[in-house]
């Protein structure tokens, strides 16, 4: 739970199950109340963020993890239209992706990200950087409400 006593909301934009299943067992070891919200998709993860469609009930997150190699829309695409919409743009956003090319760093830092993660190999390490995540985004700073 955070400070206030509610859980965490966090939006995962991730098309691989596998990373989606890590992630959430990762996140149900963590000491902080998190509920996960999953989409595959770059046009799923815009019409969820702008609660269009099916996500009209869909909660604002306080965090979006978000891959770069994404179905229909990329992450970078993604990135840069929820960081030029006024209503979405302070919410944070973490790269997380297995690209560990110069040129993606450069381009998701420019396009507004507030952080970037090569994805680890080994399951363990995989954990580890998203009970990482979960320390540093959800236990030291401080989120803007939503």
């Amino acid at each position: 739970m955070t400070m206030t006593g509610k859980p965490v909301e966090v939006l995962l934009v991730e098309d691989d199950p596998g990373d989606v299943d890590l992630t959430k067992e990762a996140l149900a070891e963590g000491k902080i109340a998190v509920n996960l919200h999953v989409v595959d998709d770059g046009v799923k993860a815009l019409a969820y963020l702008r609660q269009e469609g099916s996500y009209a009930g869909a909660v604002r997150p306080d965090l979006i993890v978000l891959d770069l190699n994404l179905p229909k829309k990329d992450g970078r695409e993604v990135l840069r239209d929820l960081k030029n919409d006024e209503a979405l743009k302070r919410i944070p956003v973490v790269i997380l992706t297995t690209s560990d090319a110069e040129v993606d760093v450069l381009k998701t830092y420019g396009l507004g990200a507030n952080c970037y993660i090569t994805k680890p190999v080994g399951l363990d390490q995989f954990a580890k950087v998203v009970r990482a995540i979960e320390d540093f985004w959800f236990s030291i700073v401080k989120l803007p409400p939503r």
